[in-house]
């Protein structure tokens, strides 16, 4: 797979407007890192045959929620909302993290979606623009940074 073969794939997964505004907004220092996830993520992983995209969907959106990140989970639900899965489908994929990645995680996850679900924003919206930006801050095991005192 290339670049261009990973353009394809992440084009029809986020759309050619993200795309565009992705691309645009890449800078001399991070746009080797945009072409390296272009290729190998986009282009290698997306792109294999074992699962069809909306598989592929379902599954990232259980991973972000796992891992708390917010703004790229926030992402791949409007592009699965945009390309036809149903909000009952990415809730009970999140129910069905809940059970693995933790309530906490899930109950985060389940605003950032739900936000998303409501009709808040692009695919490509932050928080702060899907009106969620008084998340608090996480570290790295999900928990909310105010919590550790």
């Amino acid at each position: 797979m290339t670049t261009t073969d990973g353009d394809a794939v992440r084009r029809n997964v986020l759309g050619d407007d993200h795309v565009d505004r992705s691309n645009a907004a890449r800078t001399d220092f991070d746009r080797d890192f945009g072409e390296f996830l272009t290729e190998y993520a986009w282009g290698g992983v997306w792109s294999r045959p074992g699962l069809d995209t909306r598989t592929r969907r379902l599954l990232t959106i259980g991973v972000l929620c796992t891992l708390g990140s917010d703004d790229e989970l926030a992402m791949h639900v409007r592009a699965a909302l945009d390309d036809g899965v149903g909000a009952d489908e990415i809730k009970e994929v999140l129910l069905h993290a809940a059970v693995y990645a933790g309530l906490p995680r899930a109950n985060r996850a389940f605003r950032v979606a739900g936000a998303v679900v409501a009709g808040h924003g692009p695919a490509d919206a932050g928080l702060d623009e899907i009106g969620l930006a008084d998340l608090p801050e996480r570290d790295p095991d999900g928990h909310d940074i105010a919590e550790r005192g």
